[in-house]
């Protein structure tokens, strides 16, 4: 099993233990369907899940916050009709947005965030509109 963010999950131990701390994480977690496409060897299906967050996820603490987003997953399959892989796609900031860690980087909290966790980039920043400023004049 593969995540779009490049995350790995081999064999069915691997894969069983990454559904059962989503399960842990997302009692309640419900999936709709939206789409499913077919070919010889592989389904794609479109689906937007639901959820709250009650347990620990990838190292983030349960939030007790709704989260719901679409996701699209890739299934292949071998010459004998068995599952070979799965590939899932979705937007991380749109869940953490609903999980109350990631914030636009235009609001307030956005660049309060900002600042506090990059303040070399924010100076390197503010040097440089400094001296685009000091261009101009």
């Amino acid at each position: 099993m593969m995540m779009s963010r490049g995350t790995h999950y081999v064999g069915l131990q691997e894969v069983r233990t990454f559904y059962t701390q989503l399960l842990q994480a997302l009692p309640d977690l419900h999936i709709d369907v939206i789409r499913q496409h077919v070919a010889e060897h592989v389904i794609v299906v479109e689906v937007n899940l639901r959820g709250r967050h009650m347990g620990p996820w990838r190292g983030l603490p349960a939030t007790g916050r709704r989260i719901e987003f679409p996701l699209c997953g890739i299934y292949t399959f071998d010459q004998e009709n068995r599952l070979a892989g799965e590939k899932i796609y979705y937007d991380r900031a749109t869940v953490l947005r609903q999980l109350g860690i990631f914030h636009e980087p235009e609001s307030i909290r956005g660049r309060l965030a900002t600042a506090a966790m990059h303040p070399f980039s924010m100076a390197r920043t503010l040097v440089h509109n400094i001296a685009t400023l000091w261009r101009r004049s």
